[in-house]
């Protein structure tokens, strides 16, 4: 089992920087391939990054690349998104995720695909 707590969301301007954290329980986690994902009001849930069990391959959708990065610390059992120059669209709940095959090199782009998530933390972007 692994429970996830994310944590670092806020008000933050455009343009400016925040970071995310995702701090998980269970022995299991280093395990595990890590996603964040986004919801805002009345979409669907859409991936943002995603990173591998031993951190080598990272993914992340078209629409954040080169502003977001992924990371983990698998000692510390912690996952975190560094959000730099954010955008008013970048608005939403933020989400991290667990799960897939263990010790897996893919990179896993669905919700249906994680096994474990998070309760979410806000970020909005103003203006």
């Amino acid at each position: 089992q692994v429970q996830l707590i994310e944590s670092g969301g806020g008000l933050v301007q455009a343009g400016g920087s925040l970071r995310l954290s995702c701090a998980a329980s269970g022995h299991t986690f280093r395990r595990y391939a890590m996603g964040w994902f986004r919801q805002g009001p009345g979409t669907e849930r859409e991936f943002v990054a995603g990173i591998i069990w031993s951190s080598d391959i990272t993914d992340y959708a078209d629409s954040v690349k080169g502003r977001f990065t992924i990371s983990r610390d698998n000692v510390k059992n912690t996952v975190y998104l560094q959000i730099n120059n954010p955008k008013l669209e970048d608005t939403a709940v933020y989400l991290c995720a667990a799960g897939g095959i263990e010790y897996s090199s893919r990179i896993y782009h669905t919700p249906s695909e994680y096994g474990y998530w998070g309760q979410g933390t806000q970020v909005t972007v103003s203006s």
